[in-house]
């Protein structure tokens, strides 16, 4: 694709990098076949071929309009274009690079403002989520079902095993999970126990910094990403961990850019490098032998997160590991399509979400399975609030 960018963003870093990927680019619509949005809505502006153009247009000049801006909200940078284009087109990256200068450009109304706000303001904070999420349960009854469908009741996270052995790796409690779903990481730890490894958390570590990245407040995602590198940077330079092992796929994704996120920050670029360096996913780190599990075999669907399947291009892994424990997968098609959740994406377009979440259960349910697994808590919990099939993150089957 040929290009002749603006003067405001040739020959700054953004633009250098949004050059190379738009010429790349060749046109040829693969990416329709696989991307959510272009299927529910046929617009080709709802498609990533579509998209692009439309950033090509305001990278070379072009004044964006409320509906370059409302084409981009739709997507949900699931990145399973990434994953069928023959180019190699870094979409995602380019997506986020013209969205933060249509957010510039094009102001939103003031409920749309204050909803991204008080979303980036309030999720990053686990105290302060817990304390919402704890009177959420306490009010269910008056809040509207959409929302009251996505509040849990209270669970205990069960024990975690002390840190006794000589392999360690940091795990990072995030900040929904620990309220959500807080025996993910304990279950994570009593398996690796099992296995020889202490998971251990840093207190000090908060959000990772994608929720407001992904909100387009990309410098509050930076800081994120800087002050948890920090909590992380003693236990690393001492040489204590040998892996940070992600059991949020949605974390894990964005962590292993943290290099190309903070390429730029002479203070913080070698340490994002490493950081990006040690972080795998929990199913790279799980051994298929042995696994000591206790609970019964059971008949289940994996659904397949898009940060874990195209953002980290990890397939197959988890799959193993299940059968591994002796459970048996129920077939699931069109697997690599996007459940809808996609971090704050269901709260902020909720028709496309739903319509996505209904065509996800169908085709999780075909093989009628007695658990459905993933591997995201954003999509533990948008499935969880459609289905009365119990929802897991994996780690807990192989207990």
């Amino acid at each position: 694709m040929q290009t002749e960018l603006a003067d405001f963003i040739r020959d700054t870093p953004e633009g250098r990098e949004a050059d190379a990927i738009l010429r790349k680019c060749v046109h040829c619509g693969f990416c329709a076949a696989t991307c959510p949005t272009y299927q529910l809505l046929g617009d080709e502006l709802d498609g990533p071929r579509g998209r692009i153009y439309l950033v090509k247009q305001v990278l070379e000049g072009a004044a964006p309009t409320e509906k370059t801006r409302l084409h981009l909200d739709r997507c949900l940078t699931c990145r399973a274009c990434e994953t069928t284009c023959p180019s190699g087109v870094q979409y995602g990256r380019l997506a986020d690079i013209g969205r933060a200068i249509v957010e510039q450009k094009v102001g939103r109304g003031p409920w749309d403002s204050l909803k991204r706000r008080m979303l980036g303001w309030a999720l990053p904070r686990t105290g302060l989520f817990t304390f919402l999420l704890a009177l959420g349960r306490s009010f269910r009854f008056v809040l509207p079902a959409s929302l009251s469908s996505k509040i849990p009741g209270k669970i205990g996270a069960g024990a975690w095993p002390p840190a006794r052995h000589a392999r360690k790796m940091l795990a990072l409690a995030g900040c929904v999970q620990p309220a959500l779903a807080p025996r993910i990481n304990a279950a994570a730890a009593r398996v690796l126990d099992a296995q020889g490894v202490s998971l251990v958390e840093e207190p000090r570590a908060g959000c990772c910094g994608a929720l407001r990245f992904h909100l387009n407040d990309q410098d509050g995602g930076r800081e994120d990403a800087r002050a948890l590198i920090d909590a992380w940077w003693p236990a690393i330079e001492r040489g204590e961990v040998e892996a940070i092992a992600m059991t949020a796929s949605g974390c894990g994704a964005f962590v292993r850019e943290y290099g190309d996120c903070l390429k730029d920050d002479p203070a913080y670029a070698q340490k994002a490098a490493r950081v990006s360096e040690l972080t795998r996913d929990l199913c790279e780190v799980i051994s298929e032998r042995p696994i000591q599990k206790t609970n019964a075999p059971a008949r289940v669907a994996f659904q397949s997160p898009c940060t874990l399947q195209h953002g980290q291009q990890l397939r197959g892994k988890v799959e193993r590991l299940l059968q591994a424990a002796g459970h048996s997968l129920a077939p699931v098609a069109d697997g690599h399509l996007c459940c809808g959740s996609a971090g704050t994406y269901s709260l902020l377009q909720p028709e496309l979400s739903q319509k996505l979440k209904e065509r996800k259960l169908a085709a999780l349910g075909v093989g009628e399975p007695q658990r459905i697994a993933t591997a995201n808590i954003g999509c533990l919990s948008h499935l969880q609030s459609g289905t009365t099939v119990p929802v897991q993150h994996w780690i807990e089957l192989l207990e």
